[in-house]
C-alpha cells in the first residue's frame, strides 16, 4: 500500500508564518530558561501544543487499491461469483469488464444471454463497484493503459485455469509481463459449459418423451416420461460435481441481522439458473423493507413442481447464486413451499412478496395456496416482474440452437478434461 506524506512544519511555514515563528520564539526562550534555572522543570512540547496538528493539512491516508477482471458472465453461477469475490478481496474497489457479444462470438462461440442481461447479473452482485460493458476478451496493449490510465487499476485478475486465444496465445500475456497480474483459484465443479450440458440433455428426453406420447395415452405418457427422466438423470451425464463447504456459505454472507423493528420482506422460490429477472425482482422486493430474507424451495420441491428435470441447478448451487446478489440480506437454504404462520413469527416477517412472472407448476396437483397464510393476514403483496425471462425461456434458447451449442460445448469440454488432468493443488481461496 502507498502513502502520502507531508511535513507539518513545511506547512506551518507556508500557511501560518507569524503564529508559526511565535511558536519558535517561545519553544527558542523556554530552552535557554530550562538551562538556567536548572531544577525548574518544563512540560514536554506535545502538552504546551496539543493542537499543533493544525499544520498537518494533508492526513496521511492510504491509496484505495482498484483490481479489474473481465469475462463472458454468460449463464452466471456461483463460480462467477466467488471468482468475483475473491479479486474483491485483493483490493478496495472492484472493476468488472463484460466483454462484448462479438468478441464472445469470435472467440468461443454465441453466448446465452444478451449483454444487458450480462451486465444486470454483474451489477447485481455484492462485491462489483463498477461494470465497464463491451469489453474486449484479449488485454490489448491499448486496452491495458486505458486500464491503468482512465479507470486507475492497479492490478488485473484472473483465474488459474488457462484463457487461451484462438491461435493459443495467452489473453493476459501483457499485463502478465507489465506485473499488473495477479491470479487467484478457480471454483471447482460448475461452469457455463457444465450448464449448458445440463440443458442440452433436454433434448434426449424430449425425443423420449416424444416417443413415448406417441405409444401411450395421456395418462400413461406421464408415467413413462417420469420414469425416463429418472433413467436419464441416474445415467449421471451432467449431475453437478460441486462440493459445498460451511466455509464457503460464510464467504458469501453478509453477515447481517434484522433489528427487532426492521421491516422483513420475504420471497421464494426456486431460483433456478439464476438470472436478470431473478436480480430485478430482488431489486424491488428489497426496497419495499429494511431486510430481504429469501426463501429457496429444495431440489424435491422443485421435482415435485415443474417435474424430474428440474432443476438445474441443486439447492446448494441455488442458494449461493442468491446469496450473492447484493439485494439479498439473508437466504433459508431449502424452504417450505408453504408460507406457514410459523415461518412468519420465527424470522418476524412483515410481508410476504411474489412476482407476476414465474415458472409454470404442472404437477400442482391441487395443492393449496402456498401464500393463503399471509393472505389472510393482510401482509402479501404482488410485484410486477421488471423482466419476462424465466429459467425454462432461457434454456429453450439453448435448445432451439442445440446443434450450435453442441459443437461449442465439445470444443469447451476438452480442453476442461484437460485442465482437470493437469490441475495442481492452489492456495485455497
Amino acid at each position: 500500500m502507498e502513502f502520502e506524506s507531508s511535513s507539518w512544519i513545511r506547512d506551518g511555514v507556508c500557511f501560518y508564518p507569524h503564529l508559526f515563528g511565535g511558536i519558535m520564539i517561545t519553544c527558542a526562550l523556554l530552552s535557554f530558561s530550562t538551562s538556567y534555572f536548572g531544577m525548574i522543570g518544563v512540560p514536554p512540547m506535545p502538552h504546551l501544543f496539543p493542537d499543533l496538528r493544525v499544520f498537518h493539512k494533508k492526513k496521511s491516508a492510504k491509496k484505495r487499491v482498484r483490481v479489474y477482471m473481465d469475462g463472458c458472465f454468460d449463464l452466471m453461477h456461483y463460480g462467477h461469483a466467488n471468482a468475483l469475490r475473491q479479486a474483491k478481496a485483493l483490493g478496495d474497489e472492484l472493476v468488472v469488464g463484460v466483454v462484448s457479444d462479438e468478441e464472445i462470438i469470435a472467440n468461443k462461440g454465441p453466448p446465452v444471454l444478451s449483454m444487458e442481461e450480462r451486465l444486470a447479473l454483474v451489477s447485481g452482485l455484492k462485491w462489483v463497484d463498477e461494470v465497464i460493458p463491451n469489453a474486449p476478451y484479449e488485454i490489448t496493449e491499448e486496452f491495458m493503459h486505458r486500464l491503468f490510465k482512465e479507470h486507475k487499476i492497479d492490478y488485473i485478475i484472473h483465474g488459474d485455469d488457462p484463457c487461451l486465444l484462438p491461435d493459443g496465445t495467452d489473453a493476459y500475456a501483457l499485463a502478465k509481463k507489465a506485473g499488473r497480474y495477479k491470479q487467484i483459484k478457480r471454483t471447482e465443479g460448475v461452469s457455463s459449459t457444465d450448464i449448458v450440458g445440463r440443458i442440452l440433455s433436454w433434448v434426449k428426453e424430449a425425443n423420449a418423451k416424444k416417443l413415448c406420447s406417441e405409444s401411450s395415452q395421456a395418462d400413461e405418457s406421464e408415467s413413462v416420461n417420469r420414469n425416463t427422466n429418472n433413467k436419464v438423470q441416474a445415467k449421471g451425464v451432467q449431475v453437478s460435481s460441486f462440493l459445498p463447504t460451511s466455509r464457503r456459505i460464510v464467504q458469501f454472507s453478509n453477515d447481517k441481522v434484522p433489528g427487532p423493528n426492521s421491516r422483513v420482506v420475504y420471497i421464494d422460490g426456486a431460483f433456478d439458473l439464476f438470472h436478470a429477472g431473478h436480480v430485478e425482482i430482488l431489486k424491488s422486493a428489497r426496497a419495499l423493507g429494511d431486510f430481504l430474507l429469501v426463501g429457496v424451495y429444495p431440489d424435491q420441491t422443485v421435482s415435485e413442481l415443474r417435474g424430474n428435470r428440474y432443476p438445474l441447478m441443486n439447492l446448494h448451487e441455488r442458494s449461493l447464486s442468491v446469496l450473492a446478489c447484493r439485494y439479498v440480506d439473508e437466504v433459508i437454504i431449502g424452504a417450505p413451499w408453504e408460507v406457514t404462520k410459523d415461518v412468519i413469527t420465527t424470522f418476524n416477517i412483515s410481508l410476504v412478496v411474489h412476482g407476476t412472472v414465474a415458472e409454470k407448476n404442472p404437477f400442482m396437483n391441487g395443492k393449496p395456496d402456498s401464500y393463503a397464510v399471509p393472505k389472510s393476514m393482510g401482509i402479501f403483496q404482488t410485484l410486477d416482474s421488471p423482466k419476462d425471462i424465466t429459467t425454462t425461456s432461457i434454456a429453450e434458447r439453448i435448445i432451439a440452437n442445440h446443434e450450435i451449442y453442441l459443437k461449442r460445448n465439445a470444443k469447451k469440454e476438452a480442453s476442461e478434461k484437460k485442465y482437470y488432468e493437469e490441475k495442481t493443488f492452489v492456495a485455497a481461496d
